[in-house]
């Protein structure tokens, strides 16, 4: 179940991003490359929804919805994880560590006198 909706994620991706490649911007007429407003204006009367407008609201509804099947999928899967969950706890030892023996330092016996 997981890969068929991984396959349709994926597919619903590349057509987003084709339908959103595919469409112009809100003034992307002549008249706006020389400052000119035309009869497109930022918060205007848009019209009817063009196909492409239609194609990309509903790819966007389909995306978020694979996206949400695909997280609670992962979340099912997974189930509750700790970072600790692979740490191996220290070993303690039964009785208390005691400090190795310190070797004293080890003096050259014949060794001649040097002058400064």
């Amino acid at each position: 179940m997981t890969i068929l909706i991984i396959v349709i994620h994926v597919i619903v991706c590349f057509f987003l991003i084709a339908v959103v490649l595919l469409q112009s911007g809100k003034s992307g007429d002549l008249a706006a490359a020389f400052g000119g407003q035309g009869s497109q204006t930022a918060f205007g009367p848009r019209g009817a929804a063009s196909a492409l407008s239609r194609a990309t609201t509903w790819s966007a509804i389909m995306f978020m919805i694979t996206s949400i099947l695909l997280s609670i999928s992962a979340a099912r899967h997974a189930g509750p994880k700790s970072v600790f969950s692979d740490v191996k706890p220290p070993q303690t030892k039964s009785q208390p560590a005691t400090p190795a023996p310190v070797a004293p330092p080890t003096v050259p016996q014949n060794q001649a006198p040097t002058q400064k």
